[in-house]
């Protein structure tokens, strides 16, 4: 397994040195990198049961838990089989549609990478292996999503995603932590048989709240879903893999992996109700009054994710198993509906609902691929969105009775409008008279509508034989997600019953609705108006007040002055050495302690006192530069006279060789300095007063602490017979601390390359400008 998940990451690699031939026609080779992960995963069908999967161990950082650990099972292999086989068809699909842009290398370099991720999350059988992916997810999408960049709005759409995933990501990784700790294990699999230590723990309502945060942010719920229309801006092959299989399933992913670690519970039931609810129904509703056909595909996305939120909070065995279906059926008809998007969009330059029809006369083949996914989208019988739909009206009829109505009606309304939306997209632009400047289209290549047709097909072949799905693919998934054992099989017919009513008013409604709604742009203005109480109305005003608060922060506290920089350091150490001596209690000195001062010191002391006083009064440069080297040698006798002769010689040889620097850039200034005006000069005096004071008051209560001199006795032991070196500073600094000083020896020479390099620029006169 490891190795079907690094197959991607490695092509995309590769592409870098040899991108060249992914421009020729012997880039469609990268197509069959999919196609032959798609079958390498389709021979676990039939190995795939209750009590048998197969797990993959590899050590990585084992003293913190964290391996490379991969476990299939009936949940893994239908998201992996998804990942791959539809990521065939948007491989095909993309070798055509991007033949003649320039950056169609890095495009499936990207997407090769994406794929990657996604296996691994899937796979994943370690929290923190798990979260690794989940953010490789983010960073991939973000260039897919961007990929168009000398566009304004693709760079938005891009931040925008990466800033609400990633925020999401922030908080799955406190939830995971906390699961982690307090099961004591990151593996999933042993998660599970801890699942009620995990529940009864007093963090539990936090860990439930981080998890389904960050699967929020991924699978667009409300208030969070805003950044999935935006994302419309990237290519048509990125939204078809993005979200209809891959990336947005990635939260539902996440929330069936953890139903048996942090279902079963009130909490978690009513939160994902409330949430799948409400984003089921927002994104409905609004998916009527959008005229570009990707915005429609993008709203019945986000309610499509909804419903699956919505069924997994239900919890029943009846939701789970919709879900499980409902999953295949929305990945089928939703990837279908964006390749045709695409092709109608190649063909015609236009997304415009209210321009778009009658080219069933022109693309036929692509016609019926969308007629096919959009009856199968509303549920008409004989195609697997009807199965889907039955599950969906049976699991809500079967919840809890006093909630049963109000659930079964929440669903109705939500497929009522998803039945017009996806009429909408897979029906309207093929139906009508076909305009004038449309006569002209010829049938795209047919690495361009054999996908969609094949995934539509595969719609309605599920519909007619659903036993394949229910046994080799939903049974499993249902086995895995609720960890036990279920038997049931999907059927075409069960008679006649309420399901089968609500199905056809469910068809019946929504045809109506669909014929009565003509998206134009008038009704956009007009669903537009309430985007001041918006969440990305909101998100931007918070992202607005924060980038002004930083702009601010930055301005002052960064304002390119080293003075500046100083000053607000030692006033911020200043501020924290006061607190911790006022937390420490009054001070009390004990002379007895101190030694005798002899006259040595004295006149040191005042030496360095006259050589400080005449550095802050000179206005010559050299002379400030020589007063301070007298400072410097000041301290060296000081050193000297409390028997630390190593520290005397460190100190004089780096002071001699400032005193020669100073003297060496003197020559490019001015002779004499501005000195500042007194209110300057008055706060520094009192600034360097107040820190000069307190580092007195730290040496004196440092003297009256008991020396712990247990440190230096180990190195003073151990210098010679460990590291066979007699002077201990020197053991400590190459030996013992020999990283520390190695990286300290790396900023330095680093610092030193930039500033050579800065002496050597010669810039030209725009370029100063």
């Amino acid at each position: 397994m490891l190795f079907t998940v690094l197959i991607g990451l490695i092509t995309s690699s590769l592409i870098v040195p040899f991108g060249k031939f992914v421009k020729t026609k012997w880039g469609i080779i990268l197509a069959f990198i999919p196609l032959l992960l798609f079958l390498y995963y389709l021979q676990y069908l039939p190995l795939i049961n209750w009590d048998k999967s197969y797990v993959q161990h590899i050590d990585w950082i084992p003293s913190l838990g964290i391996n490379f650990d991969f476990r299939l099972d009936g949940l893994s292999l239908l998201f992996s089989l998804l990942i791959t086989g539809i990521g065939t068809c948007i491989f095909f699909y993309a070798k055509s549609y991007l033949k003649d842009d320039p950056y169609v290398d890095r495009f499936f370099g990207y997407l090769c990478m994406f794929m990657s991720a996604m296996l691994g999350l899937v796979l994943s059988d370690n929290i923190f292996l798990l979260f690794t992916f989940w953010e490789l997810t983010s960073i991939s999408s973000f260039f897919l999503i961007g990929f168009n960049n000398e566009k304004i709005e693709s760079r938005k759409s891009a931040l925008t995603a990466l800033s609400v995933t990633g925020l999401g990501g922030f908080f799955l990784l406190a939830g995971l932590v906390l699961i982690g700790n307090i099961a004591n294990t990151y593996s999933i699999s042993e998660l599970v048989s801890k699942a009620q230590l995990i529940q009864q723990h007093q963090l539990f309502p936090y860990i439930l709240g981080l998890i389904i945060l960050g699967a929020m942010t991924k699978s667009a719920q409300f208030p969070f879903h805003f950044w999935l229309p935006g994302a419309m801006k990237a290519p048509t092959p990125v939204s078809a893999y993005l979200h209809s299989a891959t990336m947005v399933k990635a939260g539902i992913y996440l929330l069936a992996r953890f139903y048996p670690i942090l279902g079963n519970n009130p909490a978690w039931t009513y939160s994902l109700m409330i949430i799948g609810g409400i984003t089921m129904l927002y994104g409905a509703f609004h998916s009527l009054f959008r005229t570009d056909m990707k915005g429609v595909l993008a709203y019945s996305t986000i309610s499509a994710l909804g419903i699956l939120v919505f069924l997994l909070g239900l919890g029943t065995q009846d939701a789970i198993i919709a879900a499980s279906v409902f999953i295949v059926v929305h990945a089928l008809y939703k990837a279908t509906l964006f390749l045709i998007t695409g092709i109608i969009d190649h063909a015609t330059h236009t997304r415009d609902l209210s321009v778009l029809q009658g080219l069933r006369k022109v693309l036929l083949p692509v016609a019926i691929a969308g007629f096919l996914a959009a009856i199968s989208s509303a549920g008409v019988p004989l195609t697997f969105g009807f199965i889907g739909k039955d599950l969906i009206y049976e699991a809500t009829l079967h919840s809890e009775k006093h909630l049963a109505i109000y659930l079964t009606a929440a669903a109705l309304i939500t497929n009522i409008l998803l039945v017009s939306a996806g009429f909408m997209a897979g029906i309207k632009p093929f139906f009508g008279k076909l305009p004038e400047n449309f006569e002209k289209i010829k049938l795209p290549a047919k690495s361009l509508w054999i996908p969609p047709f094949i995934l539509a097909l595969l719609g309605v072949v599920f519909g007619c034989f659903p036993t394949f799905i229910g046994d080799l693919i939903a049974q499993p998934t249902v086995n895995s997600i609720m960890s036990v054992k279920s038997d049931f099989q999907l059927k075409i017919w069960h008679g006649f019953n309420t399901i089968l009513l609500l199905s056809a008013i469910t068809i019946v409604l929504g045809t109506v609705i669909y014929f009565i709604n003509k998206p134009s742009e008038h009704k956009l203005k007009w669903i537009e108006k309430l985007n001041f109480i918006a969440p990305i109305t909101i998100f931007e005003k918070c992202y607005q007040t924060i980038y002004n608060f930083s702009t601010s922060y930055s301005h002052y506290f960064h304002n390119g002055y080293l003075r500046s920089y100083l000053l607000k350091i030692i006033i911020f150490a200043e501020v924290l050495l006061a607190y911790q001596l006022y937390l420490g209690g009054p001070l009390h000195i004990n002379w007895e302690l101190l030694s005798a001062v002899s006259v040595y010191e004295v006149v040191t002391i005042l030496i360095v006192f006259g050589a400080v006083a005449l550095t802050l009064s000179t206005s010559s440069r050299l002379t400030a530069v020589v007063s301070t080297s007298v400072i410097g040698y000041g301290i060296c006798l000081l050193f000297v006279f409390y028997s630390a002769p190593d520290l005397a010689m460190t100190q004089f040889t780096i002071d001699t060789l400032t005193v020669v620097l100073f003297v060496l850039v003197l020559f490019k200034l001015p002779p004499f300095l501005n000195l500042a005006n007194k209110r300057v000069l008055i706060r520094d005096a009192v600034v360097a007063i107040i820190f000069g004071i307190i580092l007195a008051m730290v040496a004196i209560r440092v003297l009256h602490v008991p020396t712990n001199i247990a440190i230096s006795d180990f190195y003073g032991k151990n210098a010679y017979l460990l590291a066979k070196g007699r002077n201990v500073v020197n053991v400590l600094l190459v030996d013992f601390r020999g990283f520390d000083t190695m990286f300290e020896v790396v900023v330095l020479s680093i610092a030193a390359l930039g500033v050579y390099s800065l002496l050597k620029l010669r810039l030209k006169s725009s370029e100063k400008e």
